[in-house]
């Protein structure tokens, strides 16, 4: 992982490999961004200028590499663009420091210290660099031959120094040793979307798990496939029968002396889907090891609340399945009784992930949370309806819906809140159980979620979190964003624990 200090050194006297330095987008042209006075000051004030020259706007996601002036022991410079520059009186939000500083740790691979000296007016901007850099800083090279060989390939940015920081200042300190828990986290969640499914099944998820308890003090419980007969865990049984690789149910209790609520996480843990007998059709299988995003979300969050040390108990469960076809795997027009007791008629066994979060959803309502929130890689409705970047907020109560969308955007996760109309309800009734797994094809996203509902303890608030768009990027890498498992909702998760423990989350 990547070395972060703070530093109050000036920037012409560091050693590092590069200095970086925002630029931002001003109707004239581009404009240096505070934090970089120095480096203007070495350039005889004309920084701007050079820049523009060599092609620079200051728009989001650019990056302008030039020779550092003479004196300094850094020998380049990184200009990044920032976007738009602020009104008057205001500063950069949080948001673009964090994919300014992602998109400039990229774009120093190979390289073992940069400077970041990029705008910093309080501790949250501080905070906001440091994980955008330590996020940006993220490769995922376990099954790459070369990619120890520092002649074959280029290791991430080895140590960012924050300049402008304030190593003594308590806030300082607070916001990036946040910042490092939580990108430390994330990351660790996008190893494990990255891991292929061969090694990445649901006895070695849990396995990972129960070694972060031991290490971080979480109490780690997995209901292996004999206690889930046991139990009647008939939605995680259903959808992992099919598979050699057995399902587990894994509870991560994360508990504080000082915390007056509770709040519980159910993720998604398909660690591959190849839909099961109502088999996925070519092109659509290849990324299918990220169908246990949302577990990891759970788990990584968990942890994160864990090194911070927050006041509020929290609850993980991870409900871990491969929905394989065989001569043993549920078949569309199968019943399967649920942990609740409800029966659920199976119309497509590709519509596997609500069946496992149904039976964790009533494993966790059982415990009377103050709050439930689920994460699920769960539609490719969702995808349709918001694209590959965004993902859905469904919830039983429009304030706890409404708090999770501010939490969501205020950590920099893009999210949209979403309905659960009545009327969609009635397209699961069935004729031989008391409900089936899919309805309307229409708003197919939205069924989904009323289908969870149905499994969340009367009187506990809930919400559902769709992240199926955002979960992994098939694309190329952009921000603090790579290519591949991205980690998204673990912030939000972290974000939501954090106003639960303040009391300012219902």
């Amino acid at each position: 992982m990547t070395a972060l200090t703070l530093s109050t050194a000036a920037a012409p006297g560091l050693r590092a490999d590069a200095i970086v330095i925002g630029v931002a987008k001003g109707a004239k042209g581009p404009v240096v961004a505070p934090g970089a006075e120095a480096v203007d000051k070495a350039y005889d004030g004309s920084l701007a200028g050079v820049l523009e020259t060599l092609g620079a706007s200051g728009a989001e996601g650019e990056v302008t590499k030039l020779p550092a002036p003479s004196g300094f022991k850094a020998p380049l410079v990184v200009a990044v663009g920032l976007g738009p520059e602020p009104e008057k009186d205001s500063s950069f939000d949080a948001e673009a420091l964090r994919r300014a500083a992602g998109t400039a740790a990229r774009a120093l691979n190979g390289s073992k210290k940069a400077a970041f000296a990029l705008p910093l007016t309080d501790a949250a901007d501080a905070g906001a660099v440091a994980e955008g850099a330590l996020l940006g800083a993220y490769s995922f090279d376990a099954y790459k031959e070369n990619a120890k060989d520092p002649k074959k390939a280029k290791a991430p940015l080895a140590e960012v120094a924050l300049l402008g920081g304030k190593p003594r200042d308590r806030a300082y300190k607070a916001a990036v040793e946040r910042a490092l828990a939580v990108a430390e986290e994330l990351n660790r969640a996008r190893d494990l979307v990255n891991t292929p499914p061969n090694d990445l099944y649901p006895e070695a998820f849990a396995a990972v798990v129960q070694a972060a308890g031991k290490e971080h003090g979480i109490k780690v419980q997995v209901l292996d496939d004999k206690a889930l007969v046991k139990g009647g865990y008939g939605g995680i049984l259903g959808v992992g029968g099919g598979s050699e690789a057995k399902p587990r149910l894994v509870k991560l209790s994360y508990t504080s002396s000082k915390a007056k609520k509770h709040l519980a996480l159910v993720g998604k843990g398909i660690t591959y889907d190849s839909g099961g007998i109502s088999l996925k059709p070519a092109g659509h299988n290849e990324t299918m090891k990220c169908d246990m995003s949302g577990a990891a979300a759970v788990f990584a969050a968990v942890v994160a609340v864990a090194r911070l040390g927050l006041e509020v108990n929290v609850t993980g469960w991870l409900a871990l399945a491969e929905n394989m076809p065989s001569g043993s795997a549920v078949r569309p027009g199968d019943v399967l009784r649920m942990y609740s007791g409800k029966t659920v008629e199976v119309l497509n066994t590709d519509a596997e992930g609500r069946l496992v979060l149904a039976d964790a959803l009533w494993a966790a309502s059982e415990e009377k949370p103050d709050a439930i929130v689920d994460v699920a890689t769960l539609t490719g409705a969702m995808m349709l309806a918001l694209g590959s970047r965004t993902f859905g907020i469904m919830a039983n109560d429009d304030a706890f819906r409404s708090a999770v969308h501010e939490a969501a955007e205020e950590v920099g996760e893009p999210a949209w809140p979403m309905p659960l109309p009545e009327h969609l309800r009635k397209g699961m009734d069935s004729p031989t159980a008391d409900i089936a797994n899919m309805g309307e094809r229409m708003g197919g996203g939205l069924v989904a979620g009323l289908f969870l509902r149905e499994f969340v303890g009367e009187g506990i608030t809930w919400a559902h979190l769709d992240i199926a768009g955002p979960a992994f990027n098939e694309g190329g890498p952009f921000g603090y964003t790579p290519k591949g498992g991205t980690g998204t909702a673990v912030r939000t998760l972290v974000r939501l624990a954090e106003l639960t423990a303040s009391g300012d989350l219902g």
